[in-house]
């Protein structure tokens, strides 16, 4: 039987790595529209995607591309940027040795001590040079995680963790194109932030349109990054976890929270999805943190310490448009 401390850590790190991963994929492809439209509203836009990232930038000064990189990827004093994701992983690893492997801690480890020269490299080169080691370092530790950790209960928990925020960064990422605003991200721009272009054009035979993007992010059954995959992830290895008797009725509530969010959308048309994105992106979020609190109270006995912020996302999901940290 694992400790709660060790499956409480190992549940976060699962959270947190892949947060940074997803915040560095939108950051990247936001900062690129940014630098090479200049027909974009930058202050709008720098709003807009802070807000769907969870941030509240400063309402008094002009923001630009600068300040979105400061303040979403470099800020030492935000547990909720990029390098506090990636630090407060490793201390979640560092309390947790005896239940990973070196390669992990060393990845983690590594990562962190890295983010100093990788900053001043970006700062030099442009903020892609800063995210794409981000996004090469999650990468690796996902590899590392597969195949150096035994597949028990530890790894149960960190794969709950990664497949439970996959769900909730796909959701914003949607949120990011959902309003059809001018300067939101294109529908191709919101592919390659997923990692998912050439996966879909192969799919689609290269047509880019809304409900062929909708229904391959939200539905696609074997793109690791749509939603439907995700939960189905999450449900398969929270059902390992689930140590009920196996009756009726008798699973946790996490999993019947996951169960009911999947069966929500696994049977709906994209052109109905479509009609209503911002209601249905609202309630998987509002499912993310119900699971996650639930996690927290049946299996760590805790309650969750970090939870995303709601700045931005009730005045956007309200009117319809995209606009909301564990």
């Amino acid at each position: 039987m694992m400790l709660a401390r060790n499956a409480d850590s190992l549940y976060w790190i699962g959270r947190y790595v892949e947060r940074a991963d997803d915040m560095a994929r939108i950051l990247d492809v936001a900062v690129q529209q940014l630098l090479e439209d200049a027909t974009v509203d930058t202050d709008e836009m720098v709003r807009h995607v802070m807000a769907v990232l969870g941030f509240a930038p400063d309402s008094e000064s002009t923001q630009t591309v600068w300040t979105l990189v400061d303040d979403v990827a470099y800020d030492r004093d935000s547990a909720e940027s990029i390098v506090g994701l990636i630090e407060t992983a490793r201390e979640n690893a560092r309390g947790a040795r005896e239940v990973i492997s070196s390669e992990m801690w060393e990845c983690l480890n590594a990562t962190y001590m890295g983010l100093d020269d990788a900053e001043r490299r970006a700062r030099l080169l442009g903020p892609h040079a800063f995210l794409t080691y981000v996004k090469e370092r999650a990468a690796m530790f996902a590899g590392l995680t597969d195949s150096t950790l035994s597949h028990d209960d530890g790894y149960s928990y960190l794969i709950v963790g990664r497949s439970i925020e996959r769900v909730d960064m796909t959701v914003r990422l949607l949120m990011s194109r959902s309003a059809y605003r001018r300067d939101a991200l294109s529908w191709m721009s919101l592919l390659v932030a997923a990692g998912g272009q050439d996966t879909y054009i192969r799919a689609y035979r290269g047509a880019v349109d809304t409900e062929n993007v909708v229904e391959f992010m939200m539905l696609d059954r074997l793109f690791p990054r749509s939603v439907f995959n995700s939960l189905r992830v999450a449900e398969r290895y929270l059902a390992e976890l689930d140590n009920r008797p196996d009756r009726v009725g008798a699973q946790s509530t996490a999993l019947t929270l996951l169960g009911r969010a999947r069966s929500s959308i696994e049977f709906i048309g994209s052109a109905e999805m479509v009609r209503d994105l911002p209601g249905y992106l609202s309630d998987l979020q509002d499912t993310c943190r119900a699971v996650s609190e639930s996690i927290a109270e049946e299996h760590f006995h805790i309650e969750p310490y970090v939870s995303w912020t709601d700045t931005g996302l009730s005045d956007i999901t309200e009117h319809g448009q995209p606009g909301e940290q564990p």
